[in-house]
């Protein structure tokens, strides 16, 4: 499917005639591998078809780099027009700040509250009861995606959990197949340490861990059983040795890794592979555990300028990515979930639907950068990256360090 032809020129128009000013607006992001970049076109032709320009900002690197450089510029005083970012405490210090927009005009205007789900999307958004950004899709990250013919081939059955994901590990060794693909990146690290907290854990101790920050509970036996899982994710990613997330994917759908712990982004590339999920790869949601995911995704923010015509584009650009048409093409091609319940999903994936189902159930966890520090999550991710690169270091030794990380987490 082109998605570009996916969003009717005419529709698009009337709706958004309204905003309509023939404004340059620059927008950064850091969506730079194929599935993100043919994803950021759906949202930039879109917002072309409103009469303005749209300058692109694109950050090679992912979130890592991109956000300081995102943040240093708005605090500098050189701001873009809007940018990609994600739910988190960094941004709302900027907005404490008063630094960024808010846009509950266009909000109210049309009906997000009653169109968007769930609500915490736009709860997180939201301070001192004004919405400061438009969340642009769900993202998940407590995903499983492994090569079926990388085990059927090699006579086995495809895992349908965590255990039998460790428990294939050793005869795809014998076949030079690196178990678990894993990108060297700091994030990354952290992001599979957390999808074991929620999947191995389960959603009782995440939220124990980090909503309650019960240091005590941190240092039990009950995390213990996620350092083991992390100590085991540690021996099945050896020999992974590559950088980015999407290298990582490279190295599965090619038959060189048999399966990757990382967010439904993942998909994008599968199916730009010209994959097919069900036939040629298979999604675990929760590990095969726990069936829980977290729903924060991507949103886009808007820093404060005086130009009359440039906040007529935020406001356009804002109407554009919440547009039921726009969310169908764009959700598809970068592999995430819409963020409002009437988007046309018939041709939906069977990871999609399942994502779907879970969000009904309402089996959904907050986001680490959401319910504790900058500061802390970067304690975190540091001593996760310690940790997947030292095997000599214990999960003992880890699970000591994390408590006491927890213990003076704010």
């Amino acid at each position: 499917m082109n998605v570009s032809k996916a969003i009717s020129l005419g529709l698009l128009t009337a709706a958004f005639s309204q905003f309509s000013s023939a404004a340059n607006l620059e927008v950064t992001h850091w969506w730079t591998s194929g599935s993100e970049a043919a994803a950021i076109r759906v949202i930039a032709d879109a917002y072309k078809k409103t009469g303005n320009t749209w300058t692109d900002g694109a950050i090679a690197g992912a979130g890592g780099i991109a956000r300081p450089l995102i943040t240093s510029r708005i605090i500098g005083g050189d701001p873009m027009g809007a940018t990609q970012f994600t739910h988190s405490q960094a941004m709302r210090e900027l907005i404490e700040a008063g630094l960024m927009r808010d846009i509950t005009e266009v909000a109210d205007a049309e009906g997000w509250k009653t169109k968007i789900y769930p609500q915490s999307l736009l709860e997180s958004c939201t301070f001192e009861g004004k919405l400061y950004c438009v969340p642009s899709n769900i993202h998940s990250q407590q995903w499983l995606w492994l090569n079926n013919s990388v085990y059927t081939d090699n006579g086995l059955a495809i895992p349908q959990n965590w255990s039998e994901f460790v428990a294939s590990a050793p005869k795809l060794r014998e076949k030079g197949i690196i178990p678990l693909a894993q990108g060297q990146q700091s994030w990354q690290k952290q992001l599979m340490f957390n999808v074991l907290m929620v999947s191995i854990g389960g959603p009782e101790l995440f939220e124990r861990v980090y909503g309650k920050l019960d240091a005590d509970y941190a240092a039990g036996k009950d995390v213990a059983k996620v350092f083991k899982a992390a100590d085991e994710a540690r021996d099945l990613m050896k020999g992974s040795n590559v950088q980015a997330w999407n290298e990582a994917t490279r190295l599965v759908i090619d038959g060189r890794a048999g399966g990757q712990i990382m967010g439904d982004w993942v998909q994008g590339e599968f199916t730009q592979a010209g994959l097919k999920a069900g036939d040629d790869f298979t999604c675990v949601a929760g590990l095969g555990v726990n069936e829980y995911i977290t729903a924060a995704g991507d949103a886009f923010y808007f820093p404060k300028v005086d130009d009359a015509e440039t906040i007529k584009a935020q406001n356009a650009l804002a109407s554009v990515i919440v547009n039921p048409e726009t969310q169908a093409a764009f959700t598809k091609a970068k592999g995430a979930l819409p963020i409002r319940r009437d988007v046309d999903l018939s041709d939906a994936t069977p990871c999609m639907k399942k994502g779907i189902e879970i969000l009904k159930q309402g089996h959904i966890v907050e986001s680490i950068n959401t319910m504790v520090s900058p500061d802390t999550v970067g304690r975190v991710t540091d001593l996760m990256v310690e940790f997947f690169a030292d095997p000599s270091f214990t999960p003992e030794q880890a699970q000591k360090e994390f408590a006491s990380i927890i213990s003076s987490a704010d």
